[in-house]
């Protein structure tokens, strides 16, 4: 299964969502791996740490417009995190300074052409991606099998997400008919506050398929990536992680 969390709106809690999710299926028992395909190399940060690795997605899809030598695979430009079978293709800050040249060699299948060969290895791939729909961003949609779109609850994230929606259905269209959206996540909810639920009830009421379990907000999240370890990890008994236990029980048991 390859899984995207997407939204063009940044802060929504992508790569929290995308590291705990992958935290959980690993703890589950599936080999499980993680894509970083944002810049900010979030995702890399919260499972390596400081750790520092030779190689990153940039350099395994710059290969794909070299002309010489012969290119590796990509399962070698994975990496072991130090939580068991967990695994990530790190971000790096070359991601930008390669786009062009990927974009103007219609290289936007190779990501999707990696990941059916990383299959072989994984259980499950999880993808985050910049909050911009961008030629990284195009190349995991197109490479998914289920996209997941977090909402935070705030009025910016409620009128972003006709646009998200929208340009997910047109990907689908044009190039990744098998591509389904298993629902909008509610993220950073406040379950005493009345605007939250507000939001989330209009969502609802628009047809929008609404993920009954919701993520609420807490310092705990923020203090896990300090420590660089997911919830799952750093507070196994924590109400959140037991909020994340349930949203993967739920997509993988929908």
């Amino acid at each position: 299964m390859r899984r995207l969390i997407f939204n063009k709106k940044g802060g929504v809690g992508k790569t929290s969502i995308v590291c705990n999710l992958a935290a959980v299926s690993a703890m589950s028992g599936k080999k499980t791996l993680v894509i970083d395909l944002d810049p900010q190399a979030n995702s890399s940060h919260y499972l390596l740490g400081d750790q520092a690795c030779d190689l990153s997605v940039a350099d395994f899809l710059n290969q794909s417009v070299g002309f010489f030598g012969t290119a590796r695979g990509a399962e070698e430009f994975v990496f072991k995190t130090p939580f068991e079978n967990l695994f990530i293709m790190p971000a790096c800050d070359k991601l930008p300074e390669i786009e062009h040249k990927l974009e103007s060699r219609y290289k936007i299948f190779a990501l999707r052409k990696a990941m059916e060969a990383l299959e072989e290895f994984y259980d499950e791939i999880y993808i985050d991606t910049p909050p911009a729909l961008n030629f990284y961003t195009k190349s995991a949609l197109i490479g998914a099998d289920r996209v997941l779109i977090p909402f935070d609850c705030d009025a910016f994230s409620r009128h972003s997400l006709e646009s998200v929606t929208a340009a997910i259905n047109e990907i689908c269209e044009d190039h990744n008919n098998d591509l389904v959206i298993e629902g909008v996540i509610v993220n950073q909810f406040q379950p005493r506050a009345k605007l939250p639920k507000q939001l989330v009830d209009e969502l609802i009421e628009a047809g929008y398929p609404i993920i009954p379990v919701m993520l609420n907000s807490s310092v705990k999240m923020r203090e896990s990536h300090q420590h660089a370890m997911p919830l799952p990890y750093f507070a196994p008994k924590h109400n959140l992680t037991r909020q994340f236990k349930a949203l993967y029980d739920f997509i993988e048991n929908p």
